[in-house]
């Protein structure tokens, strides 16, 4: 099989390669004129952020709960977060104290 070549002009003819000469004339970018630098400043960039970030953490789930929860494809990690938030919200999940629980190790 023939290798597909990394530059092809039929198909990226509205952005070629620079040439030896158009790294000569480069020139940096606080040499730009004051107004149009100033287009370019304030963009935002990037997804907006969210008003309630999700936390990364880490949680021992036993092996089988585990595997039935990525049996169900992707996105699992999201339906527990829906499912934990619909029963929090409703009062299906209660909690006794703010006291983490102590437990004996084994």
């Amino acid at each position: 099989m023939p290798r597909k070549p990394k530059f092809d002009p039929d198909v990226d003819d509205d952005n070629p390669e620079w040439t030896a000469e158009d790294f000569t004339r480069a020139r940096p970018v606080s040499e730009m004129p004051a107004d149009v630098l100033a287009q370019f400043r304030n963009t935002k960039v990037g997804r907006p952020r969210s008003e309630n970030p999700k936390v990364p953490v880490k949680l021992r789930l036993d092996g089988d709960v585990l595997a039935a929860l990525r049996a169900t494809g992707p996105g699992w990690q999201t339906r527990i977060n829906d499912l934990l938030k619909s029963r929090i919200s409703r009062g299906k999940v209660k909690f006794d104290s703010a006291e983490p629980v102590k437990r004996k190790r084994a």
